[in-house]
């Protein structure tokens, strides 16, 4: 089993089949998922500070991870709450097998009046399996330092 870092020349790294690169510098977002991003009620809402660049009204939106696409919407309409159509965010969360606990970081990669595009990196909450095969956990005398 390949457990280690592989590096490609576009500084992409692969790390258990997930994909991460480094930030480009456009705007983004990062978050914790909670129970209420990835149960019912399967609610996204976007941060404050990405309200200034976006329009406002409602705009096709792509998220993009691992090589895959998922169009939704995006409510741009309300002056203070702005997010991600449940429906197709749920869909998102379902083919990603997103928990709560996980974290995700949304980069800006097109933003228009006409459309929205955003790169998502998933980080996984899980502890991962290595390291409780090294420690359990179970008292002061053997934690798990991450």
């Amino acid at each position: 089993m390949a457990d280690s870092a592989q590096f490609s020349s576009d500084t992409t790294i692969q790390l258990h089949g997930e994909e991460f690169w480094p930030l480009s510098g456009k705007p983004f977002f990062d978050i914790i998922l909670a129970k209420s991003h990835v149960k019912p009620i399967y609610k996204l809402g976007i941060p404050a500070k990405l309200h200034p660049i976006l329009p406002s009204c409602s705009i096709p939106t792509l998220l993009t991870f691992a090589g895959k696409s998922w169009e939704m919407t995006c409510d741009g309409s309300h002056k203070k709450h702005k997010g991600l159509d449940k429906e197709s965010w749920k869909a998102f969360v379902d083919d990603n097998n997103l928990k709560a606990g996980d974290g995700c970081v949304f980069e800006v990669m097109e933003c228009s009046s006409k459309k929205l595009v955003l790169r998502v990196q998933i980080l996984r909450g899980d502890i991962p399996a290595e390291l409780l095969e090294k420690e359990n956990g179970d008292d002061a005398e053997k934690p798990i330092v991450l």
